[in-house]
């Protein structure tokens, strides 16, 4: 009986063993694929800013890629309501997502008379400011996010420094249908948005439609067989180029100060 006892006590010592070991190690995996997933992610939005800044190059390493960022690009924080720059919410050593502030109350505002696809929005926003050689901005891009058919699309709208005059519209996340709303991220639709005008008399203007001018500054043509991710793209540039999004903030000018 006593040397089953201590077969039985051997084993379960073994099988206790083993589960630490596993444990460890798979913990000690998981910290280090966060760890990697957390930079690829920030590699990845680099990569997406970069584009909008029509600074992005096919083929570009990533420190190529992280260098050229640092160097042209200027992260900066901005009060939607007075559209003026201000400081990161909890401070320099904070890590702020504009996203995530949106789901708290005291950091938030609920949205009005809008179907863009979303509740609330953050108090502050981030918004990126491109510069040359000579530290002038040429560029603010700025992320935007609304309906689609199936779910938010997300992604960046790139602006002149006149505050007006479109660049890019960059989308890098959306659950569109491939084919038809996915075709949100075709270059080539993109390519179409590349000197139009947000503003018409002080109102926004932009009109996503079937058949539109490409000669007319404020029309961008409809994606072909999807018209309620079109109307998700119109209502989204039309709420965040307006007065609860970033239309004081391109009103003021606030990057020329």
């Amino acid at each position: 009986m006593s040397a089953k006892k201590d077969s039985f006590g051997k084993t379960v010592g073994v099988v206790v063993a083993v589960c630490l070991v596993c444990s460890v190690v798979v913990s000690g995996a998981a910290v280090g694929l966060r760890q990697i997933q957390q930079a690829n992610k920030e590699l990845d939005k680099q990569t997406n800013i970069l584009t909008a800044a029509g600074l992005y190059e096919a083929g570009m390493s990533s420190d190529v890629i992280r260098s050229t960022y640092e160097e042209k690009v200027e992260r900066r924080y901005v009060d939607l309501d007075s559209g003026e720059f201000t400081n990161k919410p909890g401070g320099d050593g904070a890590e702020y997502d504009m996203y995530k502030a949106a789901k708290q109350t005291e950091m938030s505002k609920k949205v009005e008379n809008s179907n863009v696809g979303f509740q609330r929005r953050a108090n502050v926003a981030s918004v990126w400011l491109v510069k040359d050689e000579s530290d002038t901005v040429t560029r603010i891009i700025m992320p935007v996010h609304g309906s689609g058919l199936w779910d938010l699309m997300y992604g960046f709208l790139a602006v002149d420094a006149d505050g007006e005059t479109i660049r890019e519209l960059i989308y890098y996340q959306q659950a569109e249908t491939p084919g038809l709303g996915g075709e949100v991220q075709n270059p080539n639709w993109q390519e179409k948005w590349d000197g139009k005008k947000l503003y018409k008399d002080g109102d926004v203007a932009i009109d996503v439609t079937k058949g539109a001018n490409p000669s007319d500054p404020y029309e961008i043509d409809a994606l072909s067989g999807a018209t309620l991710t079109s109307n998700g793209v119109e209502n989204t540039i039309r709420y965040w180029a307006g007065k609860q999004g970033f239309g004081e903030f391109l009103k003021n000018q606030a990057w020329r100060s």
